[in-house]
């Protein structure tokens, strides 16, 4: 599933390549009705958590969750066909981005659009993110941090990569369920840091002096320490620890 980072990088992109635009909005695939868009100007892109939100002119709010298999193809030629899968064609005269395979691809009313900002915790990347309300809400958690911090009631824009890399950066198990205020908030700082790298770069970035490798997500063994990665269910995602680096008794 495209987590926080990348949803974040369509959003920069297609901002700045719509914003203030009369788009032509298409659905190849017939399964969305673009004609609540049709003459209106897109305002702005924003990106929550795992969530786009396109606002345009006196209009709802298009929402857009790609979901585990969904993805934007961009198009500087916006005379290429789409193909008949694609859900949604925004487009330019210069440039044009088909949806493939969300699982949300809807206009939101007004209350909609507030009850899902309502859901959802702290994004890393958002400007308006309050960290204390984001160490509240981790340390408030009942279970282990692991399947805390794939809540998305919790800190919105974490998925399964991230949780792996930045429990290890902060040398947490995911098992811990005594996380308190000071771990949280360290946690926190290493997300919106290492999130933003992994914006900019468009994957996750947890070591900047090797940015195409991991710690422990989906690895052997431990790429600091060489011990055997540990591997187990957590939260319906197998979850990735290094013995060492995270002990299990280590105080959170």
């Amino acid at each position: 599933m495209p987590e926080g980072h990348l949803i974040h990088r369509y959003a920069r992109e297609q901002h700045a390549a719509l914003a203030g635009a009369v788009l032509t909005l298409t659905s190849p695939q017939g399964r969305f009705d673009p004609a609540p868009y049709v003459g209106r100007t897109l305002q702005a892109v924003e990106a929550y958590g795992k969530h786009l939100l396109y606002h345009f002119d006196d209009s709802p709010a298009l929402h857009v969750h790609l979901g585990m298999r969904g993805l934007w193809l961009r198009y500087d030629d916006p005379g290429v066909p789409p193909r008949k899968g694609v859900r949604l064609r925004l487009a330019t005269g210069v440039v044009a981005y088909d949806l493939i395979a969300p699982i949300r691809c809807e206009p939101l009313s007004g209350d909609g659009e507030r009850a899902l900002r309502a859901s959802l915790g702290p994004d890393p990347l958002r400007a308006d993110a309050d960290p204390d309300e984001a160490v509240r809400r981790l340390a408030a958690a009942g279970g282990p941090v692991g399947a805390a911090v794939l809540d998305q009631s919790v800190w919105a824009g974490i998925g399964n990569a991230w949780r792996a890399e930045l429990l290890f950066l902060a040398r947490l198990d995911p098992e811990a369920r005594r996380v308190g205020a000071q771990s949280a908030r360290r946690l926190w700082e290493l997300a919106a840091h290492y999130l933003a790298l992994g914006r900019d770069a468009g994957q996750v970035v947890s070591d900047p002096n090797a940015p195409d490798e991991r710690w422990v997500y989906k690895r052997a063994a431990c790429r600091r320490c060489g011990a055997p990665v540990r591997r187990w269910e957590l939260g319906s995602r197998t979850a990735y620890a290094c013995p060492v680096d995270q002990p299990a008794a280590r105080p959170a």
